[in-house]
């Protein structure tokens, strides 16, 4: 193989499971440490340690498939060689106000996306020891056991929401259809606990980041639940990056009853 032809899927999970994996440890040694930090555009804010965890993903990862492409949060895109379809899409530290609070539901994200959907993900949460992973036509495991979403049959609906769109939905939670959590920070871990059956399914607002979901997407897929827009239809990815409208994830049993409600909560 030359550094312009594809990897196997294979190949591609575990340079990424790697990269993370390292990312991890480069994380943890800022975690807990009050790194330095900086406000970008939006009052989001970006630390030291997700610039040093990019700076050696990006090294890394461009390093071993010099032909792909490179979309992340924190550094600027690099298209991939001529005629090359796949592109990594990156978020060094997602849940970068629960790292910065000294919380562990933050992580680490990698896809690799070729034909507009993602086919090799990780999601490392160093904090929890867990390692998320996933391949187009594989299954999706934690730590190296297989995960799979909620199985339908409760009264009422598992969601993990943020506090601020809980609102929408407090008819349908006095009326006994749904259990609300509170969110993690970390769309990406979010994407993670629903496919490992922690919640049955999550509203995500809108102008969510590829980066933000594009591992999870994947995961949450081959667990057996989804992530699409209110018509049903899965996102697709770019290498020049997209934000997405709002989206539902769930497992397939709780997918048209959450689209709908959310559906309903965003006309009202």
């Amino acid at each position: 193989m030359t550094g312009l032809e594809p990897a196997s899927i294979a190949e591609d999970l575990a340079l990424i499971q790697e990269a993370a994996r390292e990312g991890g440890r480069i994380a943890m040694r800022f975690f807990g440490a009050a790194p330095e930090v900086w406000m970008k555009t939006g009052n989001s804010p970006v630390s030291e340690a997700d610039f040093a965890v990019d700076a050696h993903l990006k090294r890394l990862l461009l390093e071993a498939r010099p032909g792909y492409g490179w979309l992340s949060e924190e550094t600027e895109t690099v298209p991939g060689a001529s005629g090359a379809s796949r592109f990594f899409v990156v978020d060094p530290i997602d849940g970068t106000r629960s790292f910065l609070r000294g919380e562990t539901t933050w992580c680490i994200s990698i896809a690799v996306v070729d034909g507009a959907r993602p086919i090799a993900g990780v999601i490392d949460a160093p904090a929890r020891t867990e390692v998320f992973t996933a391949i187009a036509g594989g299954e999706a495991q934690l730590n190296g056991a297989r995960i799979a979403v909620s199985a339908s049959g409760g009264s009422a609906l598992g969601i993990s929401i943020p506090d601020a769109f809980a609102k929408r939905f407090e008819a349908d939670r006095a009326a006994g259809r749904l259990a609300l959590s509170k969110a993690a920070p970390s769309l990406a871990y979010r994407l993670a606990e629903i496919a490992d059956g922690r919640f049955d399914g999550t509203v995500i607002r809108p102008n969510a980041n590829d980066w933000d979901i594009a591992a999870g997407d994947l995961i949450l897929e081959r667990a057996g639940g989804a992530l699409v827009d209110l018509g049903g239809a899965a996102r697709l990815y770019d290498i020049a990056g997209r934000r997405h409208g709002l989206l539902v994830a769930a497992a397939e049993h709780a997918l048209p009853t959450l689209r709908f409600m959310a559906e309903a909560g965003s006309a009202a």
